[in-house]
């Protein structure tokens, strides 16, 4: 087989793995696992296959592996059916295809009941599909295509639960917002196209690169901000970020495939392909530093505030993104992806140990957890490579996390320096600067998690069965990379531009010595507020603390929903974030308000124009309807009732008018 015909079947076969799926189905069932996850796993090894084949990037000498075919000649700029395969694309590629495959052999185990299974798994086939689409794609319209079958496949998947309000009004935001920031995105590919004259990835590169034929582009400010609203808006960055912690209402895998892999990833690796066109304008850099620093701290101080075990992965899923942005406003796409590659590791395993953790517990509430006890020793499996997956978070060394962030904070110090051309030295600060402050905040939400989660005090945890082997078999494989796979920083500049990877000793030391500081501030924060868990029980959490235990507990169950669903600014005392945060907590506990904001200014704008037309429709616009269909239905009453049937009545009215018509006509003879 060659190189060529493997990647092709790379995302081709998941692809033909949700086609089979939704048409058996409901037919024969029996198909429905293996459909899921053999495609999807025959997709990961020959994902590795073409890897390994490919064999390094640009940095150790090898050429790109291209391969195209006409697919549509539009007279100007014609689409290409194309694929470009570098370092980067084939080390993503292998990053998608395995953590699908984890997903979905995990989802045979978290869904074995669910009597929509079947629809589950071939749409989040179809989700690999599209994204594996996006990575190989080295045509932007190609790429455009699977960037839009993931918008449409997270509104499926995010909306499964469709049944309770919340999902499907988190399944209706993600769509809305991501299509918003799609539009200037789609504008943004006409005009780059237009500019170079072709939608290939491969030649606009080329074109921006090359020290001989290089030619610059006409619009590149213009270009670069119509895209990165686009990569806002997938990749949940600051301002159209909100979508993505509602997005927790959807099933624990889906959450996994979304943050670690697909969907939000595909914004910072497009920008990463495209990066000349980025790098070509200091005003972009800028926007985009800039964009990366309100994100990176905004999310770490919401994260810090969130009683739901989900959302705050979720907002740690904006935080890293934040820093992969960060990378690329210092025109550094080597330690972006590879922040993305290690990221894409331990977040799933986060967020597929969380799932363990929910079905153990029983609720998503760390408020709840906190006053349980046993919860580790009940789910052993789950504690051991969570911790580990946390402390990659928190970038302590050795684990992935550590190398791939350092990477992050070494290419910002080398810009805030002066040492990288075309980039500003106040955007390396900026980037540099808010990731060493996030860094501290990202250890602090982390230790709190794991206290809340696993060093709770009360009644013990209930006994609710044991996990499926599939569930904690892909936590012990997700668990190889998290703890490993930033040791390669060595090998992976081979793969990408050749760039150093190598942590720098300043911010190795700065970075690591803020994240132990924000660990150690948390625990003491714990153990100062772990003792009031005991006397305030959850009720009081949800209802009032300062009504009697009875009292606060029967008003919580009769009025209030599931604790996960309401807590956030419930006011516990034993949260350690609540103390640390002091006033700012109920404002982090809510995004900062950016959803009423948004609310404000265009929800309420919108609605009532709506309204004014509305009113406008049925007062104005049909009055003058109601009017032309009433003179007629007026005049044919007054006809209706002169119609007697009276001959007298009739000869009476003829000789009337014909002594009116007389008089008219002598009055007109004589001049009057």
């Amino acid at each position: 087989m060659t190189t060529t015909t493997a990647a092709v079947l790379v995302p081709l076969l998941p692809f033909l793995g949700a086609v089979a799926g939704l048409l058996l189905g409901r037919r024969a069932p029996g198909f429905v696992r293996p459909l899921a996850v053999l495609p999807t796993l025959a997709a990961a090894g020959l994902a590795v296959f073409v890897a390994v084949r490919q064999g390094g990037g640009a940095g150790g000498g090898t050429a790109p592996l291209t391969a195209a075919t006409r697919l549509a000649d539009t007279g100007s700029v014609p689409v290409d059916l194309a694929l470009q395969i570098d370092g980067f694309a084939a080390l993503v590629a292998v990053l998608v295809a395995v953590v699908a495959c984890c997903v979905q052999i995990y989802s045979t185990g978290y869904l074995r009941d669910d009597p929509r299974y079947p629809s589950y798994a071939a749409l989040v086939s179809l989700f690999t599909a599209a994204m594996l689409l996006v990575v190989y794609a080295d045509d932007l319209i190609v790429l455009l295509v699977g960037w839009e079958i993931m918008g449409i496949c997270s509104y499926f998947l995010v909306g499964h639960y469709w049944e309770t309000a919340a999902a499907r009004s988190a399944s209706l935001k993600a769509f809305l917002v991501t299509k918003l920031g799609d539009v200037p995105f789609l504008i943004g590919i006409f005009a780059l196209a237009g500019d170079t004259g072709t939608f290939r990835i491969s030649e606009i590169h080329t074109r921006l690169t090359s020290e001989t034929a290089g030619v610059p582009l006409n619009h590149p400010t213009l270009i670069a901000l119509l895209l990165l609203a686009g990569v806002a808006g997938k990749s949940a960055q600051f301002p159209l970020h909100t979508w993505l912690p509602d997005a927790m209402a959807g099933p624990t895998p889906v959450s996994a495939l979304i943050h670690a892999a697909t969907m939000v990833a595909a914004g910072v690796y497009v920008v990463a392909r495209l990066l000349p066109v980025f790098a070509s304008s200091a005003a972009a850099l800028a926007v985009l530093a800039a964009m990366a620093a309100v994100t990176m701290v905004g999310s770490a101080l919401a994260a810090l505030a969130q009683d739901d075990i989900k959302r705050v992965l979720a907002y740690s899923t904006v935080g890293q993104l934040g820093y992969m942005t960060g990378a690329l406003a210092v025109d550094d796409r080597g330690a972006a992806v590879f922040h993305l590659i290690t990221h894409g590791a331990f977040k799933a395993l986060l967020f597929l140990g969380a799932g363990v953790v929910i079905h153990a517990a029983g609720s998503n509430s760390l408020a709840a957890m906190s006053r349980m006890s046993g919860l580790a020793q009940r789910i052993p499996d789950a504690f051991w490579t969570m911790t580990v997956a946390l402390l990659a978070l928190a970038a302590i060394p050795p684990f992935a996390g550590f190398f791939s962030k350092e990477a992050v904070l070494g290419a910002a110090e080398h810009a805030a320096t002066g040492h990288t051309s075309g980039v500003p030295a106040g955007v390396g600060w900026t980037v540099l600067l808010a990731g060493l402050l996030t860094a501290l905040l990202t250890a602090g939400y982390a230790a709190r998690l794991w206290l809340l989660a696993f060093r709770g005090r009360g009644e013990p945890v209930p006994d609710h069965g044991k996990q499926p082997v599939a569930m904690n078999a892909v936590l012990w494989l997700l668990f190889l990379p998290t703890a490993a796979l930033g040791l390669a920083y060595g090998r992976l500049p081979d793969w990408f531009d050749g760039e150093s990877l190598t942590p720098t000793l300043t911010t190795s030391v700065l970075g690591t010595g803020l994240a132990l500081g924000g660990a150690l501030v948390m625990y003491g924060a714990w153990r100062h507020t772990s003792a009031r868990a005991r006397r305030v029980p959850l009720g009081a959490v949800a209802a009032h603390p300062e009504a009697a235990d009875a009292v606060s507990e029967a008003e919580a169950i009769a009025t209030h929903e599931a604790a996960y669903g309401s807590i956030a600014g419930a006011s516990d005392p034993a949260d350690p974030g609540r103390l640390l945060l002091g006033p700012l907590h109920r404002h982090a506990a809510v995004g900062f308000h950016l959803d009423a904001v948004y609310g404000a200014l265009f929800v309420r704008p919108v609605r009532a124009a709506a309204r004014l037309v509305r009113f406008l429709d049925r007062e104005v616009v049909e009055t003058y309807v109601r009017g032309a269909g009433g003179a007629p239905r007026l005049l044919g009453t007054a006809v209706r009732r002169a119609q007697t049937g009276n001959v007298q009545t009739y000869l009476g009215a003829l000789l009337a008018g014909s002594l009116v018509l007389a008089v008219a006509a002598v009055l007109v003879a004589a001049g009057a």
